[in-house]
C-alpha cells in the first residue's frame, strides 16, 4: 500500500496517532503523538467511560484526523480497545465519532486485540516462543506463541487503571483479584521455562527503570532482556513504592507514576504464576500489528531488519553501491558463518556509508550512535552492538574509546573478533570503490595458503594505491595472513 498510513488507537488510557510512510516491511513512524484521556478511569465502579475523558478524546480525535489529512495520509485506520469495548456507553461514543468525523471506529474484541499485539511483537521477533502480555489501561491481553505460531489467547480485565481502582479496597484484595483471574487461564503456564514478552506503555516505563537499576549499558527498550528472577525481585520493590519515592526515580513519565506500582505488581504476580526463564520487553505492539496487517503479502514476508536497513541506505547513501554487493565481495572471509551471522553482516554492509555526511573527526562516533539506537525491529541488544561496532571500526574508531567500551561488555571474544573483521573489510571495500557502484565487483578476495589476495584486473590502475595496500595488509593480519595483490 503506497503512501502514508495512519493508525488512531483509542485506548483506555490514551488516544494516540501514529503515521507511517509505506511501503516498508516495518516503517519507522514519521509522526507519533498521544493524548492522555483516561477513558477507562472509574469503569470498575461505573461501567461507563470517564465523563471528563470523553470530550478530551473527541477533541484529540479532531486534531489527529485533521492533521492526518493535512499530512496527505492515504489510509486512516481508527480502532478502539478495552474501555470502549466494555463500557455501557461505548456504542454511543462510537456513534458520536461517526457523526462528527464520518469515520468508522473498529472496536476490537479481546482476542483480536491480543492477536494484534502479538503480531506487532512478531514484527521484530519472528520466532517468538513463550507468552505475550500486553498491559493497557483497561485490560491485560495474553497470547501463547510457539516459535512464531499462535496458541491460546485471551484478555483479562486487569489494566493498570482498573488495578488502581481495585487497590482502593486494599493490597490484599488486589493480589487476590489478580491471582483469581490468572488461575482461570491455566494455559499461561505453557510458558514455564520459556520467555515472557512484555508489551504496553506502562511496562515500557518499567523497562526504563530496570535498565537503570541493573546498570544495563544500552538504553533501548525494544528487546531489553532480563532474567525473570531478577525482574520479579525488582518489580516487588517497585510495586511498594509511594508516589514520592517514584518521583525520585529518573526517566519515569509523570503521568505514569500513579499507576506504575500496579503495573509492577501485575508483572510480579504474572511472573510468579508463569515461571518463565526470562522477560523481553518489546517496543512494538498492537498498532504495529495493525499496520503490518494492512501491507501486501510480499512486504509482510520480508526480513524487517534487512528491509529497514536497505530503505535507510537508499535515503542516506552518497552513491548507488549496494550492501549486498559489498557483502558478496567479502564473503570469502566468512565461509563458515551461520545464517544469523550472514544476516547481521549484510545489515552492517547496508549501513556502512551512514556517516559520510558527518565531520571527519566525528564520523565514527556519530555512525556508532546512530546505528546503535536506530529504531529497527528484529535486533537483540547484542546484535545492535555487533552491527554498530562493525560500522564504528569501518570509520576507524578508536579501539579503546570510552564510547564503545560499556556496550562491548555485551560481546564475547569471538564476537569482538567478528566485529573487527567485518569493520576492516568494510573499510577496505569503501576505500577500493570510493562508494561508487560496480567498482568493487571488478575485484575479488581469495585466501590461498597463508595469504589473502586482492585480485585486480591486470590493465586497470583505478584500484592501485598506497591506502588500498595498507588496508589490505591490516585486514589480512587479523586473520593471521599476509595481504597480497593478485590478478584476475
Amino acid at each position: 500500500m503506497p503512501g502514508k498510513v495512519a493508525i488512531v488507537d483509542i485506548g483506555s488510557n490514551t488516544v494516540r496517532l501514529v503515521v507511517y510512510d509505506t511501503p516498508m516491511r516495518l516503517p519507522i513512524p514519521i509522526f507519533n503523538e498521544k493524548a492522555q484521556c483516561e477513558l477507562g478511569r472509574g469503569m470498575e465502579k461505573t461501567g461507563r467511560l470517564y465523563p471528563q475523558g470523553v470530550p478530551l478524546a473527541l477533541e484529540s480525535l479532531s486534531r489527529f484526523i485533521n492533521l492526518s489529512r493535512a499530512m496527505g495520509v492515504k489510509h486512516l485506520d481508527v480502532v478502539a480497545t478495552a474501555a470502549v469495548r466494555d463500557a455501557t456507553d461505548g456504542v454511543k461514543f462510537v456513534a458520536e465519532v461517526k457523526r462528527r468525523f464520518d469515520l468508522d471506529v473498529e472496536v476490537l474484541s479481546g482476542d483480536e486485540e491480543a492477536r494484534m499485539a502479538a503480531t506487532g511483537l512478531l514484527c521484530g521477533v519472528q520466532d517468538a516462543d513463550g507468552l505475550v502480555g500486553d498491559l493497557g489501561g483497561g485490560s491485560l491481553d495474553l497470547v501463547v506463541l510457539n516459535n512464531g505460531q499462535f496458541g491460546d489467547q485471551g484478555t483479562l480485565p486487569l489494566g493498570h487503571l482498573r488495578l488502581a481502582e481495585i487497590a482502593e479496597a486494599g493490597s490484599k484484595a488486589l493480589r487476590h483479584t489478580i491471582r483469581e483471574h490468572l488461575e482461570n487461564v491455566d494455559w499461561v503456564r505453557q510458558a514455564k521455562g520459556r520467555t515472557f514478552y512484555a508489551i504496553g506503555g506502562s511496562w515500557r516505563s518499567l523497562a526504563r527503570i530496570l535498565i537503570d537499576q541493573t546498570h544495563h549499558p544500552l538504553h533501548v527498550i525494544d528487546n531489553f532482556t532480563i532474567r525473570a528472577k531478577k525482574a520479579r525481585s525488582l518489580t516487588k520493590v517497585l510495586s511498594h513504592l509511594s508516589h514520592d519515592s517514584m518521583e525520585r526515580i529518573s526517566g519515569v513519565p509523570h503521568k505514569r507514576m500513579e499507576t506504575l506500582p500496579f503495573a509492577a505488581l501485575m508483572m510480579q504476580e504474572l511472573l510468579k504464576a508463569v515461571e518463565p526463564e526470562k522477560v523481553v520487553f518489546s517496543g512494538f505492539g498492537m498498532r504495529e500489528g495493525r499496520m503490518l496487517k494492512s501491507l501486501p503479502d510480499e512486504l509482510r514476508k520480508q526480513d524487517p531488519l534487512i528491509s529497514a536497513c536497505a530503505s535507510m541506505a537508499e535515503r542516506i547513501g552518497r552513491f548507488a553501491i549496494r550492501g549486498d554487493e559489498v557483502a558478496d565481495w567479502m564473503a570469502p572471509l566468512f565461509s563458515d558463518e551461520s545464517e544469523a551471522e550472514h544476516r547481521l553482516r549484510l545489515a552492517a554492509c547496508l549501513l556502512a556509508d551512514i556517516g559520510w555526511s558527518e565531520h571527519p573527526d566525528y564520523r565514527a562516533e556519530h555512525a556508532f550512535h546512530r546505528v546503535l539506537r536506530v529504531p529497527f525491529a528484529g535486533l537483540t541488544h547484542r546484535e545492535r552492538v555487533l552491527i554498530a561496532d562493525a560500522v564504528y571500526v569501518r570509520y576507524n574508531g578508536e579501539a579503546d574509546s570510552k564510547l564503545v567500551k560499556p556496550v562491548r561488555n555485551l560481546l564475547d571474544e569471538g564476537q569482538l573478533a567478528w566485529v573487527r573483521a567485518v569493520g576492516l573489510a568494510l573499510r577496505l571495500a569503501h576505500t577500493i570503490s570510493g562508494g561508487a557502484p560496480d567498482v568493487l565487483s571488478g575485484t575479488s578476495l581469495r585466501i590461498k595458503g597463508k595469504k589473502l589476495f586482492l585480485d585486480l584486473p591486470s590493465k586497470s590502475s583505478i584500484y592501485v594505491g598506497e591506502t588500498v595496500e595498507r588496508r589490505l595488509k591490516t585486514l589480512a593480519k587479523i586473520f593471521g595472513l599476509k595481504g597480497k595483490f593478485g590478478n584476475i
